[in-house]
């Protein structure tokens, strides 16, 4: 009789694979569900909206939401469970809000767009509405725009060393009643109404007794973009970790080169970004240009002698002629504004890639 060698054992067989879950066990919804629910609350809420004689449609918005909510809802509860259907809910809520904060900013923009497409060409970027009557059709946005050039530039110029400074002495070297004092100041300047940066620098300007000018304007625009530059600065540097800061230091920078080659470089994108919400807030300002500016129907290229336009004033001016012509031109200048803060922001993204920091792989 012949016996297996004792010295080997035998070969451990795998453990056969578990069965796989049957996936009629647990019941889900199909991707496209929400589509699905959107698609019929819109329907329902629309076509009772309808049927009850409202015309307005922010109430077929508000009953389709209302309608997208429940049916998410129940839909969610009685093919896969309670909690699923909570959690669904919660999303769908935030997806009602996003709609509700985007829906009027998108008509906002395709309204504006519509009605300033019609006017808006290469005459009236180039031109000025000198010797131009109300209720003509000619005439342009020329001198206006070369206001808010200047005008926004000077506040830039001096709102931007200046906050970016003061951010700098926030985060890096603040400390005790100075720090303090500096922080409640800028949160005071944030919530100043344009009127009244506009009315400070105006009684400088009579006990001074100086003339209305682009530089007074972009006085006034300086005192409500510094607190916005400040703000945004401020948060962007503490952002940037202290672990930089050390190893900066450990090779024995100064502190102020630390700053200068470390911090700031790699903060730029999100000071940059701050810098143009800055810009984009004063853009639009007309209180302080209709008290300290006047506006001018002529083409002013010297900010600091003169009456001078902008693009919110020479809207303000032609919506107030009440003229078909002049609402055109109105809507052509809005947007021309528009346009104008949007390639500022093109640029600057542009700036904030090219300036940041590169990593090696």
């Amino acid at each position: 009789m012949s016996h297996a060698p004792t010295g080997v054992m035998e070969r451990p067989q795998p453990a056969p694979p578990a069965p796989k879950k049957s996936s009629l066990g647990s019941r889900s919804l199909p991707r496209l569900a929400p589509l699905g629910f959107a698609v019929v609350a819109v329907a329902l809420g629309v076509g009772l909206s309808l049927a009850a004689g409202w015309e307005s449609r922010i109430q077929w918005g508000m009953l389709s939401a209302l309608f997208f909510l429940v049916i998410s809802y129940v839909a969610t509860t009685v093919v896969e469970n309670q909690r699923q259907a909570k959690d669904r809910l919660a999303t769908s809520v935030m997806w009602v809000c996003f709609l509700v904060a985007v829906v009027p900013l998108a008509s906002l923009l395709w309204t504006t767009v519509v009605r300033g497409a019609e006017r808006l060409d290469g005459y009236f970027l180039t031109h000025s509405m000198a010797g131009v009557l109300g209720f003509e059709e000619s005439g342009g946005v020329y001198h206006a725009l070369i206001g808010t050039l200047e005008q926004v530039g000077i506040a830039t110029v001096i709102s931007v060393p200046l906050g970016l400074l003061t951010a700098v002495y926030l985060v890096e070297y603040g400390k005790g009643s100075l720090a303090k004092a500096v922080t409640f100041f800028v949160d005071v300047m944030t919530g100043i109404p344009s009127i009244v940066a506009g009315l400070f620098i105006l009684s400088i300007m009579l006990i001074a007794n100086l003339e209305p000018s682009g530089l007074m304007g972009a006085l006034a625009l300086t005192i409500l973009m510094i607190p916005v530059v400040v703000r945004s600065t401020e948060e962007m540097l503490k952002l940037v970790p202290n672990e930089l800061r050390e190893a900066s230091l450990a090779l024995g920078i100064p502190k102020w080169r630390t700053i200068l080659k470390v911090v700031l470089p790699t903060a730029i994108g999100g000071i940059t970004t701050g810098v143009m919400l800055a810009i984009a807030r004063i853009a639009g300002e007309t209180a302080p240009i209709i008290l300290l500016v006047f506006g001018s129907q002529l083409i002013n290229t010297n900010p600091f002698e003169g009456a001078q336009s902008s693009l919110p004033f020479y809207i303000y001016e032609q919506y107030k002629i009440g003229e078909v012509a002049s609402y055109d031109r109105a809507w052509a200048a809005a947007l021309v504004l528009i346009a104008f803060v949007m390639i500022l922001n093109l640029v600057a993204r542009g700036i904030a890639r090219w300036k940041a920091p590169k990593t090696g792989r």
